[in-house]
């Protein structure tokens, strides 16, 4: 597992683009004796492997793309492809599922199908989508999803999850200020949008402060603002865009809401035409109770360092798109509490944590096992 890894790290690819990544892991796949479909959603892999006549089917997902990052790890496995790194640990999430499907399909105890997901393009929220787009539970039915990713500052061989609500939705912004540019020695001749826009921008962190209820966790992030202003030239337009945070559909309508009302008057005061685009695109992740339930019991075989109740997270995740087309669950694995380890993802010096490959991989195994757990002969009308 950690040579795959450490290949992958090498060699990381974005977005839906991952030919190299993609043929990686069905070669795995097809070498542990998997049923193997590429193309899944674009360059998503599917490996299939089936045990006895049973029924029941398990779906087990892992993400394959990389960052537009740099990296700064310095690592003898670092990146070979400048302003691209696996600074998510998507690489590790590989291995992980990977190790399961050659440990089951070489002495897994279990009847019925387990079916190994690898979707590209989790970083924009595509990948899901776009699997579930092609069919994915139509040609390859499942009872149950679930997912895991790495926790920097968990320690190694915890693992974290809980029922309800997991991982927030993410809505992308952009408003678009049009005002009146001109010579920077007559601003009173013009409305200049930079002045508009920081206006704005100030009384976008009102949102949270003040029009939501601090127990409703929520986050509103501006993060680029650009004008075509020069060094003496007033901007006539400014864009401001950013990023918000929700744990449930009503905070997520009300950022939405609150935003609006302060753009339309803040244009209103000063006379210039603004438009808001607001665009959610991942939704929250919603872990089903009983599979909530399952992969903790799961978990508790190959751990003693398991919580169930763990917060929920203001991180958005691609999973959520499978957990709303299917009973699932979202596991967060510990990748270490101390050093590197507890580097933050996106970091351009984070790396996944070897050592979290054996625990990870045997919850993906024991999963599978407890889930599709052959079921003794029927006696007295009875099904054990």
């Amino acid at each position: 597992m950690q040579a795959w890894r450490r290949d992958f790290h090498r060699h990381p690819e974005l977005g839906f683009d991952l030919p190299r990544t993609a043929r990686r892991v069905a070669e795995l796949l097809e070498g542990f004796g998997l049923e193997v479909h590429q193309g899944v959603g674009g360059s998503g892999v599917v490996g299939v492997l089936q045990r006895g006549n049973g029924p029941r089917a398990i779906g087990l997902r892992a993400d394959m793309d990389a960052l537009p990052i740099e990296e700064a790890t310095g690592l003898a496995h670092a990146s070979k492809t400048p302003g691209r790194m696996h600074a998510c640990g998507h690489d590790g999430h590989m291995a992980m599922l990977l190790g399961a499907a050659k440990h089951l399909a070489d002495e897994g105890r279990f009847d019925g199908r387990a079916v190994f997901i690898f979707q590209p393009n989790e970083e924009h929220g595509e990948g899901a989508a776009a699997m579930l787009a092609d069919g994915l539970f139509a040609r390859f039915p499942v009872d149950a999803i679930y997912g895991a990713h790495n926790m920097p500052g968990l320690p190694v061989g915890a693992f974290q999850t809980r029922p309800g609500v997991m991982t927030a939705s993410e809505a992308l912004f952009e408003i678009a200020i049009t005002g009146q540019g001109g010579h920077a020695a007559l601003p009173h001749m013009g409305v200049d949008a930079l002045t508009v826009g920081a206006e704005i921008a100030l009384a976008l962190q009102t949102i949270v402060a003040r029009k939501i209820d601090p127990a409703r966790h929520a986050v509103v992030s501006l993060t680029t603002f650009e004008t075509d202003g020069r060094r003496n030239v007033l901007p006539g337009r400014a864009v401001l865009r950013g990023d918000c945070r929700a744990l449930d559909p009503e905070t997520n309508a009300s950022i939405e809401a609150a935003m609006r009302r302060i753009v339309d008057g803040v244009a209103a005061a000063h006379g210039v035409r603004a438009e808001v685009s607001y665009e959610t695109i991942f939704p929250a992740t919603m872990n089903d109770a009983e599979s909530a339930a399952r992969a903790v019991r799961a978990a508790a075989r190959v751990s003693g360092d398991v919580d169930d109740a763990g917060p929920p997270k203001l991180f958005s995740e691609d999973f959520a798109h499978f957990a709303h087309a299917a009973p699932g669950c979202f596991m967060l694995i510990g990748n270490g509490a101390e050093g590197a380890h507890a580097r933050p993802l996106h970091s351009p010096d984070y790396d996944f944590n070897d050592a979290a490959l054996t625990p990870g991989s045997a919850w993906w195994a024991a999963l599978v096992e407890q889930e599709l757990a052959p079921r003794t002969a029927e006696r007295n009308g009875h099904v054990s």
